[in-house]
């Protein structure tokens, strides 16, 4: 009797080792997914010997992005200039100025004495006596400055060095060595008075004056 107890009891102990070996293993637990990436690799965050050893992981760089940018724009805009000089080095340089031939209307227009009313934009005073219609360019033979008209003393007189001119532009007081030059002067075909002070008749020092040539006035 006690064998077949025995019998039995193996038997049973087969049947649950073979229930545990059958049991299925359960599966190991799967790594963080952060654990499978690389890390980034380390930058440093200065040039200093204290920095060297500081580092920021994947830190972006938008400082060197913005360097690069204002970088290549001051490249630009210095190739742009110096392209621009180069096609101005092969432009001609003019210098544009007033035209020195201009009318200023006809010899009724004038009455006896001293106008002033060109002296601004031409510099030129058109001066008209019982005889003759003339025009004095209005520059002291000094040092070149250019003379107020004085109708109370009926004079010309330069306000830099104290020159003192005649109504007709002849000196008389200061330094000015000379008379006044007068613009070459003439009627076109309207009538109208054209002036040119690119031609002057001059009065030099000690000699013979150049006021009495045709087209150094006009006969009224």
């Amino acid at each position: 009797m006690d064998t077949a107890q025995d019998a039995n009891q193996k038997v049973e102990g087969e049947e649950k080792q073979k229930v545990t070996a059958e049991k299925p293993t359960p599966p190991a637990p799967k790594a963080p997914a952060s654990a499978d990436k690389p890390k980034a690799a380390a930058k440093p965050v200065g040039t200093s010997y204290g920095a060297r050893n500081k580092t920021v992981e994947g830190a972006a760089d938008p400082v060197n992005q913005m360097r690069r940018v204002i970088t290549w724009t001051s490249v630009g805009a210095f190739l742009l200039v110096s392209f621009f000089e180069f096609l101005r080095f092969f432009l001609p340089r003019a210098i544009f100025e007033p035209s020195t031939i201009f009318r200023v209307g006809y010899p009724s227009d004038f009455g006896f004495g001293v106008d002033t009313k060109f002296q601004q934009q031409y510099r030129i005073w058109v001066v008209r006596n019982a005889e003759r219609l003339f025009v004095i360019y209005a520059r002291c033979t000094h040092l070149g400055c250019t003379p107020d008209w004085k109708p109370s003393e009926n004079k010309f007189k330069c306000p830099c060095h104290g020159s003192g001119y005649t109504n007709e532009g002849i000196n008389f007081e200061g330094p000015a060595p000379r008379p006044m030059d007068r613009a070459h002067v003439e009627l076109d075909p309207t009538g109208q008075i054209v002036v040119d002070t690119a031609r002057l008749y001059e009065w030099p020092k000690g000699e013979k004056g150049h006021f009495d040539e045709s087209g150094a006035f006009i006969p009224v």
